[in-house]
């Protein structure tokens, strides 16, 4: 059993039912924290417990409404720091604003490094997240980073399927790593989506399909489904290169609208997502199945607070 002496994980409010899920997996209560808002809407924090050189987790994806959820965490981090808490850790299943994480336009900002100088200087002492949209998002923190990956659950979740004569489709080249990682997981082949970025308002155009779909059935993947048009898009080349079915999974379920009307209405299966999101928690549509990560960031956390290795908790789920 773990030693979770000095160990405590608060919630913020963008998803509080992942946080009781974490919390249950390592067998703790939710730490006693009163979030609210005053009449002019800044934002009030309090540790309703005693943290003193206590070993803090604080779960707080970015969430709907992002800014919201943002600030909030950094006046949690904030508190913890002023009530000496002894090492403050920030959990951020889904980490917002990872497009833009270059300059690839005049005059524009490169928000993920922003946020990243952001939980810094609030008192973070490092970070667990899942499944960033760049790797080199990691590169922006000064402080250590731990990047989780849901490719193990969906791999897992896909194997028990027994899909016959299937092929890993990743929806973009940006992607296809990852997906590239999942394919060579399942034991199947890897096709790619060439696509163009039209403008700034989450329009893109398929280009071109790398790869043998015809007479397959395909899993489309990325990192995180939004409005659904990307991910429509792909779905619509692959069935137009002769795929027989599609079946679609992301880690992140933003589902900003329309994507579930664009899913629902779509020639997709299924769309398997994960539960870093409230957004998917919540969703009812019969096409879309969620997947806890909360085993996952429960065990990251026994691990990160022991001092053990959380690269080599792969290792043990990819023996499963």
């Amino acid at each position: 059993m773990p030693d979770l002496e000095n160990l405590k994980i608060f919630s913020g409010a963008a998803h509080p039912a992942l946080a009781k899920e974490v919390c249950d997996y390592v067998d703790i209560p939710v730490g006693k924290a009163t979030i609210s808002k005053f009449s002019n809407d800044n934002t009030f924090v309090q540790y309703q417990e005693n943290i003193r050189q206590q070993d803090i987790f604080i779960i707080q994806p970015f969430a709907y409404p992002v800014n919201d959820s943002i600030m909030e965490l950094l006046i949690m981090i904030d508190a913890a720091k002023r009530a000496s808490a002894g090492r403050i850790t920030a959990v951020i299943p889904y980490y917002a604003y990872g497009r833009t994480d270059k300059k690839d336009q005049p005059r524009v900002p490169i928000t993920a490094r922003l946020l990243a100088d952001l939980i810094t200087v609030a008192g973070a002492h490092r970070v667990l997240t899942l499944d960033m949209h760049a790797g080199q998002i990691q590169g922006f923190f000064n402080i250590p980073v731990d990047e989780l990956t849901a490719l193990p659950l969906l791999t897992r979740y896909f194997r028990e399927k027994n899909l016959v004569d299937s092929v890993v489709v990743a929806v973009d080249i940006g992607i296809s790593k990852r997906a590239r990682d999942m394919a060579t997981n399942l034991g199947i082949p890897l096709a790619i989506i060439e696509k163009r970025r039209v403008d700034n308002n989450d329009h893109s155009e398929v280009m071109n399909l790398i790869g043998e779909v015809a007479g397959k059935t395909a899993i489309t993947f990325d990192d995180e489904t939004d409005t659904g048009g990307s991910l429509t898009s792909a779905v619509q080349a692959t069935l137009a290169a002769g795929a027989k079915e599609v079946y679609s999974c992301s880690t992140h379920g933003v589902f900003t609208n329309p994507a579930l009307d664009r899913i629902n209405n779509s020639q997709i299966k299924e769309m398997v997502v994960t539960d870093t999101l409230p957004s998917a928690a919540r969703t009812e549509s019969p096409k879309v199945k969620v997947l806890s990560v909360a085993s996952l960031l429960g065990e990251a956390i026994c691990r990160i607070h022991e001092g053990r290795s959380v690269g080599e908790l792969f290792a043990d789920l990819s023996d499963r």
